[in-house]
């Protein structure tokens, strides 16, 4: 029996992937989380899924990319399988960097979801078609590679966050962000924060707020 730890925060979601998991045979929820702080909480009082399914962003809880760090940091963990309306390549690197073992698509048919859920579940890696394709046209195309720091603070920018803003949400210092920046500026190809927005909505590094 395949055990799985549903996070989303929306309740509506969770009963529906609950009711398509509980459907299958030979999986099992054990346990549903609202963002990711409430998984990590499961996880250490006990709960030992074989599969999280794991949204991206979960309102002002903690989002997808930092729980899935942290998961799998753990002894021992479980396999994490993001399923998300979200498809920029800046989710998709982030998610992967974190060790997401699959990233699937919100609008994937239920049978997708479970054999994804089956493959996760024996340590195989499972991206959505749509996703394969955007990791594939980005090698392709050579767009910048950018790490996932970067993308988080290409991101942050995009939010209209000024050096201090994002220095305090990420608990960096401020010389640190600039340091960032340069870099992130490089490797775009521009010289001010507002050309780094334009670039990465460009390429499809990040998405439009």
């Amino acid at each position: 029996m395949i055990r799985v730890l549903l996070v989303d925060d929306h309740p509506v979601v969770r009963r529906g992937l609950r009711a398509m998991v509980d459907d299958l045979p030979d999986v099992e929820a054990v346990g549903d989380a609202a963002d990711g702080a409430e998984a990590l909480r499961l996880l250490q009082d006990g709960v030992r899924p074989d599969v999280v399914l794991m949204d991206l962003q979960m309102g002002a809880g903690m989002h997808g990319v930092e729980a899935t760090r942290r998961i799998t940091a753990l002894p021992d963990p479980p396999a994490v399988l993001i399923l998300t309306t979200y498809s920029t390549d800046a989710d998709i690197l982030a998610a992967v960097e974190a060790g997401a073992t699959g990233y699937l698509l919100k609008d994937a048919p239920p049978e997708d979801v479970a054999t994804a859920v089956h493959a996760a579940a024996r340590g195989e890696t499972v991206l959505a078609p749509p996703v394969a394709a955007r990791l594939l046209g980005r090698v392709r195309a050579g767009r910048p590679t950018l790490s996932p720091r970067e993308a988080e603070i290409l991101g942050l920018l995009a939010e209209g966050l000024a050096n201090k803003q994002i220095s305090r949400r990420l608990f960096i210092s401020e010389a640190t962000v600039k340091t960032h920046l340069v870099h992130l500026y490089g490797k775009l190809g521009v010289d001010s924060r507002t050309a780094a927005i334009a670039a990465g909505l460009a390429a499809g590094l990040i998405r439009a707020v």
